[in-house]
């Protein structure tokens, strides 16, 4: 084994903060490609914001999930990553249902918190997603 090989395998914050930046790609790209399905689908979809964030978190999931397993990614790590997409909607939807955070709150913090959940996911495995 030569020195630029054992470079390249060495595990780094660059690589790990490079494939999380990968899945939000493919989590953006998920919501992005689904959504329009959904808008057509479902054209109330948007009306009903616990329905239209689960749905996002399913979008995002699906995207995110793909290149994960395209990644090489066993499905406990999916499944992790997976959960994370929903935490952050599911502890903030009591606050929207009562009335004290508005649809466009639910949606800005969800999506803020969706980055620190996965983090955690990532930390927990961080051999894994390359550090």
């Amino acid at each position: 084994m030569n020195h630029e090989t054992m470079t390249r395998r060495r595990p780094s914050v660059w690589r790990f903060a490079l494939h999380g930046l990968e899945m939000v790609i493919a989590m953006v790209l998920g919501m992005v490609v689904l959504g329009q399905i959904w808008a057509w689908a479902w054209p109330g979809l948007t009306e009903n914001t616990t329905a239209h964030v689960l749905v996002m978190a399913t979008d995002m999931s699906i995207g995110m999930a793909v290149w994960m397993r395209i990644r090489g990614h066993g499905l406990p790590a999916i499944a992790e990553m997976t959960a994370a997409m929903y935490l952050s909607f599911l502890v903030l939807l009591p606050f929207h249902w009562v009335g004290a955070l508005s649809a466009m709150g639910l949606m800005t913090a969800g999506h803020v918190l969706m980055l620190p959940a996965m983090l955690i996911a990532m930390l927990r495995r961080r051999r894994e997603y390359g550090w």
